[in-house]
């Protein structure tokens, strides 16, 4: 529940089912608090490290669901990740995965990543099941709500602005690119705290300006309802007698500056993590498997094999194409879960694959079919005159004849 201009129980800052938002999780770990996001796998909730202890934390930590269908639901977890340069010191690389042991419920939603690395002065919903709280008293402290709300906010720029202008002030050193931040705007000067000490003026989006608080942090930060940040920290920062909070205190008020890890600087390593998860997934052509039975609950993967074959001009040259699955005759979130991104293949790597879910039911059906397109290649081509490559996979019944 982010800190919010207005009253943080007014509708404006609802965050309920069927408001696409429910792929954003509650994570508890012993008897702390914070939030997550589903992934595009629909196994892997990324989220904050400073939650953990280390990642034998399996056993503390919970991952609770709130969609139409489900209500304060749990999903068992197989293993927590914390990313290998994790800093408390400098807040770097404040991430860390959480592999669910089974497919997230269908109706929770799964998001990309926004691979976009200029996001100053971009507008932003972030999410999360925070502290309540209001710009003009503060967090609340009354017991804790699991209540899931959202808010805007402004990209003010990256983390390194705090080097640059207030680095004898502050106690950690947040590397370039890293982080971005945003203030808590009540739309004057004097709590404009990017304004009054970073010399980046931005008054704030009236009421629809909020800040995370505590139990937001691993919350997500969207951009075109991609992920482009993950909620780290807050500060009430000052510079000699410049003091922009309202009140001096850290607690989510007008004035204070919180912190993203930005998801573009990380995704490679997001990206890596979730494929080495793949079940059975094919290692090279001849492994492809091209019609699959559908299942009879939850999802199972068919995947895709994207290989190149050309030679790289630098080594490390990342390489890119964009694909989306289409309709045949099976349909999207009926008989599997759409899929739009970006596949890249990183230095080193000269394939990978795209997996796509499909939903399992006890319905006697034919055959099925979708396809997956790949266009805009980067760093490669298709073939002369080529401009799309598609492929595509049957989906089995196993229910029975039709009648």
């Amino acid at each position: 529940m982010p800190s919010t201009t207005l009253s943080p129980y007014n509708r404006i800052y609802q965050a309920t089912a069927g408001l696409g938002l429910d792929g954003v999780v509650r994570i508890r770990v012993g008897e702390y608090y914070g939030t997550g996001v589903v992934l595009l796998d629909g196994r892997s909730i990324l989220t904050a490290a400073h939650l953990f202890s280390s990642s034998a934390d399996v056993l503390e930590t919970q991952v609770i669901f709130e969609t139409l269908t489900q209500y304060d639901s749990e999903v068992t977890i197989e293993s927590i990740k914390i990313h290998p340069e994790y800093d408390t010191d400098a807040s770097q690389a404040d991430l860390a995965i959480i592999r669910l042991s089974e497919s997230a419920f269908i109706d929770a939603q799964r998001y990309s990543l926004y691979r976009e690395e200029t996001i100053q002065n971009q507008s932003f919903i972030f999410v999360g099941y925070g502290i309540a709280g209001s710009g003009s008293q503060g967090t609340q402290t009354t017991p804790y709500e699991p209540v899931r709300r959202m808010a805007q906010n402004t990209v003010d720029g990256d983390a390194d602005l705090l080097n640059q202008y207030l680095d004898a002030s502050i106690s950690w050193s947040p590397p370039a690119g890293t982080q971005f931040i945003a203030d808590f705007d009540d739309g004057t000067p004097t709590h404009d705290a990017s304004g009054v000490l970073l010399d980046v003026v931005h008054t704030g989006l009236g009421v629809s300006e909020g800040l995370i608080s505590s139990g937001d942090s691993g919350g997500p930060a969207f951009i075109e309802d991609k992920i482009a940040g993950i909620a780290s920290y807050t500060a009430s920062l000052s510079l000699g007698a410049s003091h922009p909070d309202i009140d001096d205190e850290i607690n989510s008020s007008f004035g204070e500056t919180a912190a993203w890890q930005e998801v573009s600087y990380y995704q490679q390593w997001i990206d890596q993590e979730m494929r080495a998860h793949y079940e059975n997934a094919p290692a090279n052509a001849t492994e492809v498997i091209k019609s699959v039975s559908e299942g009879d609950v939850g999802t199972s993967y068919v995947y895709f094999l994207l290989e190149f074959t050309g030679v790289r001009e630098e080594a490390d040259e990342i390489l890119s194409v964009d694909y989306t699955t289409r309709d045949g005759t099976a349909m999207a979130d009926e008989d599997y879960l759409p899929l739009s991104d970006t596949l890249r293949l990183y230095p080193q790597e000269t394939k990978a694959v795209i997996a796509v879910e499909i939903i399992g039911d006890i319905y006697s059906e034919r055959d099925e079919y979708f396809y997956l397109d790949a266009t805009n290649p980067v760093g490669g081509s298709f073939g002369e005159g080529v401009v799309m490559l598609t492929a595509m996979r049957t989906i089995e019944n196993d229910d029975g004849l039709i009648g």
